[in-house]
């Protein structure tokens, strides 16, 4: 595949406001690290043609800022995931939007063969959301998911949230922000270690690192929470699942449930943070801010917004 030679065609990519979607594209792609282009087009161009979202990609293939990989489902043949090359990595990884962000992970076909399915199923996960802000009015769109965010909770172990959302809801001259920890299941993993999942949760909930040495004679109290370095709040914890039928996921979010009823930590954060879980199909269908939601507190089900 050809690749840019010079500063020439870094300098073309520019914002412009005569073209600006080739950067979106590209800052999507960065931010997501793989999409469809049916999903950059939900994303970035809702009421706009798939044709236009493809004639940009091909342009950015041309120009060795993007490749793609074809879907693993034979009888989509046709859909491809889109990814960043090395270079197209290069371009963005300075833009302002992605400063902070965790670092690009897919650069070859052979890593975004082994992420695609469940990359895309985060994508998906991401989508109804960004619908809704749209028809509702509220502030949230493309910039405000940040995938494989990481965390520490102590004794060298980190939790890795598959995303976090943050997401304004707008109602008359209020507003009311909502930041969120996102995990998406897609029954790869046993139904046990799913809900394990919320006791580290719970531990980066409570962690609070201890100081040391000179450190802690200067300030005996510790230094807080750990996620008050990057939340004011806690943010509330929502589980999206899919990959097999209703009854089997419907038994997973049982045990989500019997997680937080059975384990103390657990059952402690759950007085304090907003859980929920859903049906990925269901999400799509009917909208996060329908009744879709599971409390896993318990209670009936309900919108993300009210759990």
């Amino acid at each position: 595949m050809p690749r840019p030679t010079s500063g020439a065609a870094t300098a073309e990519l520019a914002p412009s406001p005569a073209e600006p979607l080739r950067l979106q594209v590209l800052t999507a792609l960065a931010l997501h690290r793989m999409a469809t282009t049916g999903q950059l087009r939900q994303m970035l161009r809702p009421d706009s043609s798939r044709q236009l979202i493809s004639r940009v990609l091909n342009k950015l293939r041309s120009t060795g800022f993007v490749d793609l990989t074809p879907l693993p489902d034979s009888g989509r043949s046709r859909t491809h995931a889109w990814y960043l090359t090395p270079e197209g990595s290069r371009l963005t990884r300075d833009l302002p939007v992605l400063r902070g962000r965790p670092p690009y992970p897919i650069t070859s076909t052979t890593a975004a063969s082994l992420k695609t399915a469940h990359t895309l199923t985060v994508v998906r996960s991401h989508l109804p959301f960004a619908a809704d802000a749209r028809r509702l009015g509220h502030e949230h769109g493309p910039w405000d998911w940040t995938p494989e965010v990481a965390h520490p909770i102590g004794e060298g172990e980190r939790l890795v949230a598959d995303a976090v959302m943050h997401y304004t809801v707008t109602d008359g001259g209020h507003r009311r922000k909502l930041r969120t920890f996102m995990e998406v299941d897609r029954a790869t993993m046993s139904s046990e270690r799913l809900a394990a999942k919320l006791i580290d949760y719970a531990r980066l909930w409570s962690y609070e690192p201890q100081l040391v040495g000179r450190q802690r004679a200067r300030q005996p109290t510790g230094t807080g929470m750990v996620w008050l370095r990057w939340y004011p709040v806690f943010p509330r914890i929502l589980f999206v699942l899919t990959g097999a039928s209703h009854y089997v996921l419907y038994n997973r979010i049982s045990d989500l449930q019997a997680m937080v009823a059975q384990h103390p930590l657990v059952a402690a954060l759950a007085r304090e943070v907003p859980m929920g879980a859903v049906v990925l199909e269901d999400l799509e269908e009917h909208g996060p801010t329908n009744d879709v939601w599971t409390p896993l507190a318990g209670g009936e089900p309900r919108s993300w917004t009210e759990l």
